[in-house]
């Protein structure tokens, strides 16, 4: 049961909001003062919490204050309730992390609506979205801002690349973000011996190249075709636009977007520790993850030698030498370039 939390020092608003919420099927809890208000807080983590402002002992914006400073409680919706409807109250409690502002004397349906926006988001926040466009647009249509994702790849300018085609380079400023209408890209950093290491791979419907202009800096890796590849190309005043106009969104769309960090970093540890065969095994799984259709009972993908060693951390000829172990062992099959996987249980398997 969602828990709600009034603070108010008038005894008659404090009682009848706690019934009229109570009526809707919220538990209440409730605190005279702003001191009592931060304990109960504190000590029960309610849901939302519904405060005044003008309070003896401890203002409401001392209680927001208090509640934001402390982990437990910071994320919890804020929305203030005050008689006073003055522009720079409103500003101000704004600025101080508050969710909403009702004016009192409010209606049964002004503070039941605003309790259930505030309970909406919260649960969007706590949904789990894929990285990819569809999970943006996803969220982003729950958020009633459904044709901001829309509008940001629709309709651009489409650009053609070939096959081992560089797309951007390490070291250069973005002025843009990319979408893969069709193809698959992946992105690498090359060492001081000119040895590439694969660091990201991106199918259709995916975005990359985002995570310099979120930085403000420069790229750290170069991006390349893997095949005859489409990418849409959003201006960089179009993705901060979009990154501008909600902070729920934004938010949302920093977390969906930079996901892939833990990633990353698993992959590396990787390299550093696993054998050989389990590099090679995961990086097969990897692209199985990654590329594989629905409609595909068996995974088959055409890619280069090279680019597999690139993405498992390893020399070409090593590679060739552990595919063919793997095909001689029948997890995988070799048939005019493309690897077929036959056994991806005992590939996962290695990964154990």
């Amino acid at each position: 049961m969602k828990s709600i939390l009034v603070i108010d020092d008038n005894k008659d608003i404090r009682e009848n909001t706690a019934e009229i919420l109570e009526m809707a099927g919220y538990k209440t809890f409730t605190a005279e003062n702003g001191k009592k208000g931060v304990d109960v807080a504190l000590k029960e983590k309610p849901s939302v919490i519904v405060c005044d402002i003008m309070m003896p002992e401890l203002d409401g914006y001392g209680v927001l204050h208090m509640l934001r400073k402390n982990t437990d409680t910071q994320n919890i919706p804020f929305i203030f309730l005050t008689a006073k409807a003055e522009r720079g109250d409103f500003r101000r409690g704004m600025e101080m992390g508050a969710d909403d502002y009702i004016t009192k004397p409010f209606t049964d349906i002004e503070l039941l609506n605003s309790i259930e926006s505030r309970l909406k988001k919260v649960d969007l926040l706590k949904k789990n979205y894929t990285g990819d466009i569809n999970g943006v647009q996803e969220f982003m249509i729950d958020m009633g801002k459904g044709d901001a994702l829309k509008n940001l790849s629709a309709g651009r300018n489409i650009n053609h690349y070939k096959k081992k085609q560089i797309i951007y380079t390490e070291g250069n400023h973005p002025s843009k973000m990319y979408f893969v209408e069709k193809g698959k890209v992946k992105t690498f950093k090359t060492n001081e011996d000119g040895k590439e290491l694969t660091i990201g791979l991106f199918n259709e419907g995916e975005f990359f190249g985002y995570v310099a202009l979120l930085e403000n800096s420069v790229y750290k890796e170069t991006a390349e075709a893997m095949e005859d590849t489409e990418i849409a190309l959003i201006p960089r005043d179009d993705f901060e636009s979009l990154m501008n106009n909600s902070p729920e969104v934004s938010r949302r769309f920093i977390r969906l977007l930079v996901q892939n960090v833990v990633e990353k970093e698993e992959q590396l540890l990787g390299l550093a520790y696993n054998s050989l065969r389990k590099r090679v095994a995961d990086a097969l799984i990897t692209l199985e993850k990654k590329y594989k259709k629905n409609s595909e009972t068996q995974f088959s993908i055409h890619i280069s030698r090279e680019d597999l060693a690139h993405i498992a951390g390893t020399a070409t000829e090593s590679l060739i030498r552990t595919l063919s172990d793997f095909k001689g062992e029948k997890l995988i099959d070799i048939k005019e370039g493309n690897i077929i996987i036959l056994n991806e249980k005992k590939l996962m398997s290695m990964l154990n």
